[in-house]
C-alpha cells in the first residue's frame, strides 16, 4: 500500500446567482458589480480584504490542490485547451473543435491576481470589426468570428516574476579615433591626390558589475495562443490588477496554464538578461561596446500566476484554423487571416476590364 497521501478533492465554486430572478450574475466589464444578463439586477463586487502577494519561487512551485474556478471544465479534443467556465460549452474558442467533460486533477498553482475585463462585448466586436473591414480580401468567414458561439471572454493565464539581480560582466570599451588617408582619384582624366579623414575604433578590456530589481516580469502561462500574438497585445495596465476573486470569472470563461512555473522563471530570466545585457553596455561606457561574458546571481525572486482578459475567436477557412484575439483591456487587436482567392481574382479581372476599357475608349476615341 502506497504512503503517499491522497490529496483532498478541491473546493466547489462559488455561485452568485441574482437575487431577483435567480439566474447567474456575471461580471460586468469595467465596474466593480455583477449584472444579471436577464433582469438586469445589479450587485456590487466586495472591496478585497488583502493585497496582491507575491510568493517566493519555492512556495510557488510546490503545487496544491486549486480551488476551483469554475463549475464546469473542458478539454478540447482539437489543441487540447483546458478551459473552465460556469456554463456549457460546445466548442473551443481557439479552435473550433469540440469539447468534453475534463476530469483531470486540478492539482496546480492558484491564480493570485486577475487584471479584469474593461471592454464589453459591443465594444470588442466594434474593435474586431473595424480590423476586420481594414483587410482586404478576407474571407467571409473571418465577418463572422463575432458570433457568440466562436468569441468568448476569456482569462488567459500568465506568470509574473521580480528579482534582485547582481550581474557581473566583462568586455571590451570601444573608443573613436580619426587618421588622415591619402588616397588617389581620377577627375576629368588626371590622377588627384586626395585627403579624407577615416574613423577608427581603439579598444580596451573592461569589466564591472551592474544591478537592477525587475518587477513583474510577464510571461506567457498557455500555448493555446501564439506568443507573437499574446506580446503584439502588449501593453497590459498590471497596475490595475487585483486580488483573484471568483466574482470577476463571473460569466467568462478561463484557460488553465500549460506552461509550468519552473518554464515560465526561465523565460523570465531570458527577458531579464537582455535588459542587463543593455545594463552592461552602458556601464562600459565609451563609443561602442562589446559584452563578452555575463554572470548574473539572481535573489529575492518572487512570482505570482495572473489571470489576463482576452475575447478569443477562431473560424476555418481552407481546412486551416485561423485565431483571433481582442486585449480585453484596450480593444487592441491581433489575428490571423487568409486571402480569399474568390476575392483576388474577381479584384485582378475587375482591374484587367477598366484597363481594357480605357484602352477601348482612347483607340475608339483618343486617336
Amino acid at each position: 500500500m502506497s504512503d503517499t497521501a491522497v490529496p483532498p478533492p478541491p473546493t466547489s465554486p462559488r455561485e452568485f446567482p441574482c437575487g431577483a430572478c435567480g439566474a447567474r450574475l456575471e461580471y460586468s466589464a469595467g465596474a466593480r458589480q455583477m449584472r444579471c444578463p436577464y433582469c438586469g439586477s445589479e450587485e456590487k463586487i466586495p472591496e478585497a480584504t488583502r493585497t496582491v502577494r507575491e510568493h517566493a519561487v519555492e512556495t510557488l512551485f510546490a503545487r496544491r490542490p486549486a480551488e476551483r474556478v469554475a463549475e464546469h471544465r473542458f478539454v478540447c479534443q482539437g489543441c487540447g485547451a483546458h478551459i473552465q467556465g460556469d456554463h456549457l460549452a460546445q466548442t473551443c474558442q481557439f479552435c473550433t473543435a469540440p469539447l468534453v467533460t475534463d476530469d483531470s486533477a486540478d492539482v496546480q498553482v492558484p491564480p493570485e491576481a486577475v487584471l479584469p475585463f474593461t471592454v464589453e462585448r459591443r465594444a470588442a466586436h466594434d474593435a474586431l470589426s473595424g480590423w476586420t473591414n481594414s483587410r482586404w480580401f478576407a474571407p467571409n468567414s473571418l465577418k463572422r468570428v463575432s458570433e457568440a458561439e466562436r468569441f468568448k471572454s476569456t482569462y488567459l493565464p500568465h506568470w509574473t516574476f521580480d528579482a534582485q539581480t547582481e550581474s557581473d560582466y566583462r568586455g571590451q570599451r570601444g573608443e573613436y579615433y580619426w587618421v588622415t588617408e591619402t588616397y588617389t582619384t581620377t577627375e576629368n582624366g588626371k590622377s588627384v591626390t586626395k585627403t579624407r579623414q577615416v574613423r577608427k575604433t581603439r579598444w580596451y578590456p573592461a569589466r564591472g558589475r551592474v544591478s537592477r530589481f525587475f518587477d513583474d516580469v510577464l510571461v506567457n502561462g498557455t500555448t493555446q495562443v501564439s506568443p507573437e500574438k499574446v506580446d503584439a497585445l502588449k501593453p497590459w495596465p498590471l497596475d490595475k490588477a487585483r486580488p483573484y476573486a471568483h466574482e470577476f470569472l463571473a460569466g467568462h470563461e478561463a484557460l488553465r496554464y500549460d506552461v509550468e512555473p519552473e518554464q515560465g522563471l526561465e523565460a523570465a530570466k531570458q527577458v531579464m538578461a537582455g535588459t542587463i545585457h543593455q545594463d552592461c553596455k552602458r556601464d562600459i561606457g565609451g563609443d561602442e561596446q562589446r559584452v563578452t561574458s555575463v554572470d548574473t546571481a539572481y535573489s529575492r525572486v518572487t512570482g505570482k500566476l495572473l489571470l489576463v482578459p482576452v475575447w478569443a475567436g477562431a473560424y476555418l477557412h481552407g481546412g486551416k484554423t485561423w485565431q483571433i484575439v481582442v486585449n480585453g483591456c484596450t480593444g487592441e487587436v491581433q489575428g490571423e487571416r487568409p486571402y480569399s482567392a474568390a476575392k483576388i481574382t474577381a479584384a485582378v479581372l475587375a482591374a484587367l476590364l477598366v484597363i481594357a476599357l480605357a484602352v477601348f475608349l482612347f483607340v475608339q476615341y483618343g486617336g
